[in-house]
């Protein structure tokens, strides 16, 4: 039995695999700001999925962050109580066995490159746009992780191709001002979009208003497609991916998927510009939705 946790910024999900079957599922709000009661609310999700599944199990969690190779210690995170905090040896304690916990994105990668959205894809990018923005990369099969262990963060990139309004970008969390964070993730989308408009609405909220024909909602995804398009783009020059899988709540903006690849084309290396070569690389929405981080995380641990 194995059971998978995603630790997101409002909620904490976990679910029970027997095998690849799924025995049991527990979604709990978030404690923000309460490390203390974080680890407890993993904890207590971990025992009630036990308790359901009638089994002991092996436990993955995936973060929204990573654990620093040469500390142990959490590092990256958008949930930014969880920073420089024991997370692994706090859950090894409480739960009285090993654990292995790995960036969310990670997870996310882990499951659509295996029977997901990239299945059968050499190189899979499956991309998180939801509270924050991450990346994980899957090569033959195999999750690259990186040196630092922050392989596949786009994120805390500079937005690529700023225009003279976007410029110098918002102040990130990390320190520096213009990452990509702030620009395509949902909370940067809802500032964007109360900076042009004074109101305070969630993105289902924008992209709702915009299909009914609100010009001031339908500016704010035009903009939202642009930067996701930059962002997506400078990881195609770099990467050169087959697949890239959304995933995250922004992930089901369903006009993402032909605008997208339209926009990103004069940006992507020997296709804009008078070669005009074709942008073979496939945007595709995450096969099993918010469940595919989960799932992920309960894989960490193999058959």
């Amino acid at each position: 039995m194995r059971i998978g946790i995603d630790l997101g910024g409002t909620k904490i999900e976990g679910i029970a695999l027997d095998g690849s079957r799924e025995v049991a599922r527990l979604r709990v709000e978030t404690p923000r700001d309460d490390y203390p009661r974080t680890v407890d609310a993993i904890v207590r999700v971990v025992r009630e999925l036990e308790q359901r599944a009638g089994a002991r199990a092996t436990v993955g969690v995936g973060i929204p962050g990573t654990l620093s190779p040469a500390t142990g210690l959490v590092k990256n995170a958008n949930s930014v109580w969880l920073i420089g905090r024991p997370l692994l040896a706090d859950l090894e304690g409480h739960l009285q066995r090993d654990v292995r916990i790995a960036n969310d994105a990670n997870c996310f990668a882990v499951s659509e490159a295996a029977d997901g959205a990239g299945a059968g894809a050499e190189v899979v990018l499956a991309v998180i746009l939801g509270t924050g923005t991450g990346a994980g990369i899957v090569i033959r099969g195999q999750l690259l992780a990186g040196a630092n262990a922050i392989a596949g963060e786009f994120g805390h990139n500079p937005l690529p191709w700023m225009t003279a309004e976007e410029h110098p970008g918002p102040q990130c969390y990390c320190g520096r001002r213009g990452c990509i964070e702030t620009f395509v993730s949902g909370p940067a989308m809802q500032a964007d979009h109360a900076s042009r408009t004074g109101h305070q609405v969630v993105p289902r909220q924008i992209v709702a208003a915009a299909t009914s024909g609100d010009a001031a909602s339908e500016d704010t995804l035009c903009r939202h497609e642009s930067r996701v398009a930059r962002a997506l783009a400078a990881v195609v020059n770099l990467l050169d991916p087959d697949v890239i899988v959304l995933g995250g709540g922004l992930s089901n903006i369903g006009r993402l998927y032909e605008s997208v690849p339209r926009l990103w084309t004069p940006y992507v290396f020997a296709c804009g510009g008078p070669q005009r070569d074709v942008v073979r690389t496939r945007l595709l929405p995450a096969r099993h939705g918010d469940s595919s981080g989960v799932r992920g995380a309960a894989w960490l641990w193999p058959d």
